[in-house]
């Protein structure tokens, strides 16, 4: 199937690690010119932008720098002229003392209120500062990269859970706004716990349990996941829009 995103510009942010490595190899591999966003992790983003070739950049991207969406606008702009797909995907974890597990109630103040800004915030400033381009362009997608946890919830995720629930309502209303502009679609692609190259830990300890209530009956790697992300954020996706799509081997 031609993807129709051959020199396209894509951002896919938090694309050093997880899901994002295999979701910008994904676009590379459709011919896109893709932008990796990284925080801390430059080595990392520079090796998989190496993988895809001179089609890919690598950018920082603090998610709670109220200055870093300009910036990574200007630098896709700066290096193709054009934007096209923003895939948010970069995420701030909350955490806690190590080896102190605290409830929700319990966590201080400022932590759960930056881990909250930081994954709400960065993702909106991003779309935001894009939605210009597309509208100009009359062409665009927007694919937010949420987790089960905002629906099946989780002990210790409630305030991640709410992070990535606030996307849905956000990415709904967005297919609305930025759709009367052209062929602009704006959805969230929702994985269950899914194996990447960052996270055997957590995989390992908690494959069996998750696996058994999967209807294929075992945890999707992080490629299966990011080819509906690329599906979607792509031309061959021309009427789904305003959705939150699961992709968890069936559970």
């Amino acid at each position: 199937m031609d993807m129709g995103i051959d020199g396209r510009t894509v951002i896919v942010t938090g694309a050093s690690g997880g899901l994002g490595r295999d979701i910008a190899r994904g676009f590379g591999a459709e011919g896109a010119d893709v932008v990796l966003t990284y925080h801390r992790a430059r080595p990392d983003a520079e090796r998989i932008a190496k993988e895809i070739g001179e089609r890919a950049i690598v950018v920082p991207h603090d998610l709670a720098d109220p200055g870093a969406a300009d910036a990574v606008l200007r630098a896709a702009l700066d290096w193709t002229g054009r934007v096209d797909v923003l895939v948010n995907n970069a995420v701030v974890w909350g955490s806690t003392d190590p080896g102190q597990e605290l409830s929700f109630d319990q966590v201080p103040d400022e932590q759960w209120t930056a881990m909250l800004r930081a994954n709400i915030e960065g993702a909106l400033r991003l779309s935001r500062a894009v939605a210009p381009v597309l509208r100009e362009r009359r062409w665009g997608r927007l694919v937010h990269i949420s987790s089960s946890i905002a629906t099946d919830g989780m002990a210790g995720g409630e305030y991640y859970g709410a992070a990535k629930a606030a996307l849905h309502g956000f990415s709904r209303s967005v297919a609305f706004s930025l759709g009367r502009h052209g062929d602009i679609l704006s959805n969230v692609v929702q994985p269950g716990l899914t194996r990447t190259d960052t996270n055997a830990e957590i995989t390992g300890a908690a494959a069996e349990q998750y696996s058994s209530l999967a209807a294929l009956g075992r945890l999707l790697t992080a490629a299966e996941v990011a080819g509906p992300v690329v599906y979607l954020g792509s031309a061959a996706n021309t009427g789904i829009t305003g959705q939150v799509i699961e992709v968890s081997g069936g559970t």
